[in-house]
């Protein structure tokens, strides 16, 4: 066996359908291009369509698989229908990629329903209804990942983190239970957990240059992460390489957390 072999066997996607939310900017994206051009047939699904469009021409241009579903996550019945309209396309999914998420952070006591409710209907509720709705069948058919992205706020509060770290600590144990649930049945439920990353989510604190530099200066690698960064962790948790690697949260974050 050739190295090559050895790894496409490791990590290769090949024959696998990938669903991923937010999947047409920042984090998101970079995983759908990553899962894509391991062989994955990838739906991303995002609110954009201009920006769905790009991603997924960008992803055909280059042979490999994929389409897009434009679909509101902020309501159930647009969870429901982007989920349907998203297993219309290649079949139900292996893999699914909760990315999308909103980033709503007033101060405490200026924290209202309304941000509470937005916020956890996306960044929670909205994973909690697509594991519902494909964890079921993935163990059913004996293979599955899940895989969360979370935040620092899951485990450490700062820049005030409000609903939104509330969500992101709630959506890791959701991993767990999930884990719990389903991974006797070859589905695994983990997270990734990002540090500070240039995207659009980040856009409040990356017009900040002294902030952005003093964010670098906690890392071990000295710099703030890169969407592409999580390029290597999501083929990996996705693929069949980690099938005992269940119910963990996994830091990209250059050290972030441990400095």
């Amino acid at each position: 066996m050739t190295s090559r072999d050895y790894l496409s066997d490791l990590f290769s996607l090949d024959g696998l359908t990938a669903l991923v939310t937010g999947g047409s900017s920042g984090i998101g994206r970079a995983i759908a291009g990553a899962l894509a051009r391991a062989g994955a047939s990838v739906v991303v699904v995002a609110r954009k369509e201009s920006e769905l469009a790009a991603t997924v021409d960008e992803l055909t241009a280059g042979g490999a698989r994929a389409a897009w579903v434009s679909g509101d996550l902020g309501t159930r019945d647009g969870v429901r229908t982007a989920a349907e309209g998203a297993a219309a396309v290649f079949g139900e999914p292996d893999i699914l990629v909760n990315s999308a998420g909103i980033n709503l952070r007033p101060p405490m006591s200026e924290l209202d329903e309304d941000v509470w409710d937005a916020t956890m209907a996306v960044n929670l509720e909205a994973p909690y209804l697509l594991g519902r709705r494909f964890g079921p069948g993935m163990a059913e058919r004996g293979y599955g990942r899940i895989i969360h992205v979370t935040s620092q706020q899951a485990h450490r509060a700062f820049v005030n983190s409000g609903a939104y770290g509330v969500s992101k600590g709630a959506l890791e144990s959701l991993a767990r239970s999930q884990a719990e649930a389903w991974s006797p049945y070859g589905v695994t439920c983990n997270t990734l957990v990002p540090g500070f990353v240039m995207t659009p989510l980040n856009t409040r604190l990356s017009s900040d240059p002294e902030k952005v530099a003093a964010l670098a200066a906690r890392t071990m690698v000295g710099r703030n992460g890169l969407a592409d960064d999580f390029a290597g962790a999501a083929v990996f948790l996705a693929g069949r390489s980690s099938g005992y690697v269940t119910g963990q949260s996994v830091f990209v974050d250059g050290g972030f957390s441990v400095h």
